[in-house]
């Protein structure tokens, strides 16, 4: 009865946030959404474990707590921000391990008929919405702004829409190739680093879709090098511009990009002067370091700046990698043991259960996440928590299989 409830209220929670977490978030406006969801799935998590006095939290899970425990105290004790923005950041930052966690140890089972549901209010939006968007936009490009206020978030939208067909639907040939066709519609979006990940969702459809059958040869490493070289490829302008340009402080700098040029080239500093540990919550490169806004600007000169300023500051988490440097050294290191992490569980699980399309969306996922990291904070914003929770899913469907292979 216990395992009927929570795949019942999951799969509504799932798709309400699907619809309104990801598809029409900009397009109704309401800011708290993520927020809700966020709350919903937490409020659900703790129902569940109050009712199963005997459930182990796992160890992961109350690992990541710790560490984010440990960043509230420091960040109260050297004073980061006020102790409101202290906290509104330390919420946003946890959203998306919150979402992973909880899904993983809710461990939630969709049905055939919850995910044919899925799958179809996926296409009905990629149809009756995404479609009429993009075509537009090849005439009057300002239908992003209008619509989904950035062209950024159609992009995000495509992809989650076509994940979701993919895990929802059979892993055969047709469905792969469908799920191609759903993602290109994202070429609309005209951003680099969606081509980067739409090369590598084409070449790991096309070469790389059946895990089991991979061996690693000379072909299959040549395919490996050209996808990796297609992704940097299409991506080189912005790679070049922030990760060489920005941090060594040359080149040019457009108007619409100087907040993130500053931010990766103020982000080694912040790293030096306050390693190990970071400039703590709110603030560097955060919303809340901007809403509460951080004397760090000031300290780096850097608060007049355009997108950055006290009185505008829209800019100012335009992308997720700098803002690391609040977590230090120390957090970067533990931000890749998470991905090390879930990686690992990926791979340990498809050992048993050889189950090729889960362990290949995680990886699509977790390239998805770390392109998407560059130019904007998706991880933490509009889309991340959902992916987030789809990762979740998908990894506790891994472990149920690799239980019953024992």
């Amino acid at each position: 009865m216990k395992q009927l409830f929570i795949d019942r209220y999951f799969s509504i929670l799932f798709l309400f946030t699907l619809i309104f977490g990801v598809l029409l978030y900009q397009t109704i406006g309401f800011s708290y959404t993520d927020e809700l969801c966020s709350l919903a799935l937490f409020l659900f998590f703790l129902y569940v474990m109050l009712k199963t006095p005997d459930w182990r939290l796992n160890k992961a899970f109350l690992f990541t707590l710790g560490v984010f425990a440990f960043y509230t105290l420091y960040s109260l004790r050297i004073g980061s921000n006020s102790k409101t923005g202290i906290f509104n950041d330390l919420v946003i930052q946890m959203k998306p391990y919150m979402a992973f966690f909880c899904v993983y140890q809710l461990k939630p089972v969709l049905s055939e008929s919850r995910k044919k549901l899925i799958r179809e209010v996926a296409v009905l939006f990629w149809v009756a919405f995404l479609l009429p968007v993009g075509v537009i936009s090849l005439v009057y490009e300002k239908i992003f702004e209008i619509v989904m206020r950035h062209s950024l978030y159609y992009g995000i939208s495509v992809t989650v829409v076509s994940l979701c067909y993919l895990y929802c639907s059979a892993y055969t040939w047709r469905n792969r190739m469908i799920f191609l066709m759903l993602l290109s519609l994202g070429i609309f979006c005209g951003r680099a680093k969606f081509y980067g990940f739409f090369a590598l969702s084409f070449f790991t459809m096309l070469f790389f879709a059946n895990v089991s059958r991979f061996k690693l040869n000379v072909k299959n490493v040549s395919l490996l090098m050209l996808t990796f070289g297609m992704m940097i490829l299409v991506a080189w302008n912005k790679i070049s511009y922030y990760f060489f340009q920005a941090i060594m402080g040359t080149g040019t700098v457009d108007k619409d990009m100087i907040a993130r040029f500053v931010l990766y080239r103020t982000f080694p500093e912040v790293l030096h002067d306050y390693f190990p540990f970071g400039s703590g919550f709110a603030s560097f490169a955060t919303y809340s370091s901007g809403e509460y806004y951080s004397e760090l600007y000031t300290k780096y000169g850097i608060d007049n700046v355009w997108g950055i300023s006290k009185q505008y500051h829209n800019f100012i988490s335009d992308t997720y990698y700098p803002s690391l440097a609040q977590f230090g050294v120390a957090g970067i290191m533990l931000y890749l043991l998470f991905w090390v992490y879930l990686l690992r569980k990926t791979f340990l699980y498809y050992q048993k259960t050889k189950d090729s399309r889960s362990f290949v969306i995680i990886i699509l996922i977790v390239g998805f996440l770390a392109v998407e990291g560059t130019t904007a904070a998706t991880f933490i914003a509009q889309g991340g928590f959902f992916v987030m929770m789809l990762t979740g899913l998908i990894l506790s469907d891994m472990r149920r299989q690799s239980q019953s292979c024992r």
